[in-house]
């Protein structure tokens, strides 16, 4: 049975949509083997904050992202209950989305990390320079410009912050590895055409590979538009060839997006070459002493395909492609007040923070 070990909900993330519970009891309908909760982390200042974030919670500028963080602990008491409620159906495991944005970042994922029981976490990276890259077109701009004023320069600088992430913090699972071609001129370009971008992403691979990392074939990229998954192929192969190991990702944030375009994906990882697919599971010794109940499986991808019923791909062959907004305001105006009803504690969104 397939798996995925990144989503969010719209209960906790005001740019996605449906309850933590819908997200769960829809993974058991698609017949995931192992579906893994991963919330956006709560970030520290407000000026990381997202034009949402700001206008909801109603955090003015000498004010501190406090609601965030009391969000988030209402995120972690719901997916603990899900884990147990739905136990026997389901493997959940609970973990969250890290956000590296400067160095500083590490200590709040640490803090993160030891105040909570995870099972695991997705390393990600969204920021340059501090600056949103995949937020819409206007960001990535101003993130280039800060880069130096090129693709190609801010490509360097996105795989050496990656790279800062991936030592520091040795991440179960690698989030959208090659996030930053999103919002680029020419997102179907080779990396190769740039030796100093190509050498980054070898040497970002050859750490992940040294550590255990898993690397997620996302297949958000496919619902935004892009012909391949996260990463892409010339980058898949050459973490393959370097004896990489792959898991598989929906990024989800709707129900529908849930297994969404893994028939893509299958045809993908056949054509790649990859032989086996990996994914986190309980009650085995693990290598990673901050989850020591989670240990990594593997599954060979004839016998992945195999147990997967047809009915189940054809889910997945949903409309695959939804065109980008200009950013994510829109939708997330739109659902403002199901957002508030559906955090099922809306005195926190009305809690003024403490001035900093």
């Amino acid at each position: 049975m397939p798996f995925s070990h990144h989503s969010h909900s719209g209960q906790f993330c005001l740019h996605a949509q449906n309850t933590l519970e819908e997200m769960v009891q829809t993974a058991i309908s698609r017949k995931l083997r192992v579906f893994a909760l991963t919330e956006h982390m709560p970030r520290d200042r407000h000026c990381d904050l997202y034009p949402e974030e700001v206008r909801n919670y109603q955090i003015e500028a000498n004010q501190s992202p406090a609601d965030l963080y009391k969000i988030f602990a209402a995120y972690y008491k719901e997916a603990m209950r899900l884990k147990h409620a739905y136990a026997s159906e389901i493997t959940i495991l609970v973990g969250f989305e890290s956000d590296y944005i400067r160095p500083s970042s590490t200590g709040v994922i640490e803090d993160l990390l030891g105040q909570y029981h995870w099972d695991m976490f997705v390393g990600s990276v969204h920021h340059v320079r501090t600056i949103p890259i995949d937020f819409d077109r206007p960001l990535y701009e101003k993130a280039r410009r800060a880069a130096g004023g090129t693709d190609e320069l801010l490509f360097q600088a996105y795989f050496d912050e990656q790279f800062d992430m991936l030592r520091a913090l040795k991440p179960p699972v690698v989030g959208h590895f090659d996030l930053i071609r999103l919002k680029s001129d020419d997102p179907e370009c080779s990396f190769q055409q740039w030796d100093g971008v190509w050498e980054r992403i070898l040497r970002n691979l050859t750490f992940i590979q040294s550590y255990g990392g898993l690397m997620e074939l996302n297949s958000a990229g496919l619902r935004k538009g892009l012909s391949e998954p996260y990463p892409n192929a010339e980058i898949s192969k050459a973490f393959l060839e370097k004896n990489g190991r792959f898991t598989l990702s929906d990024d989800s944030h709707s129900v529908d997006h849930v297994m969404l375009n893994y028939d893509r994906v299958f045809q993908f990882v056949r054509e790649i070459g990859i032989a086996t697919l990996h994914f986190l599971e309980r009650g085995k010794a693990s290598s990673d002493s901050r989850f020591p109940s989670v240990s990594i499986s593997g599954m060979p991808t004839s016998e992945w395909e195999q147990s997967t019923p047809s009915p189940i791909l054809r889910a997945s062959m949903r409309p695959s492609f939804e065109p980008e907004a200009s950013g994510q305001e829109e939708p997330v105006r739109a659902n403002c007040i199901e957002k508030r009803q559906l955090l099922d504690i809306p005195q926190v969104l009305q809690i003024t923070a403490p001035a900093t």
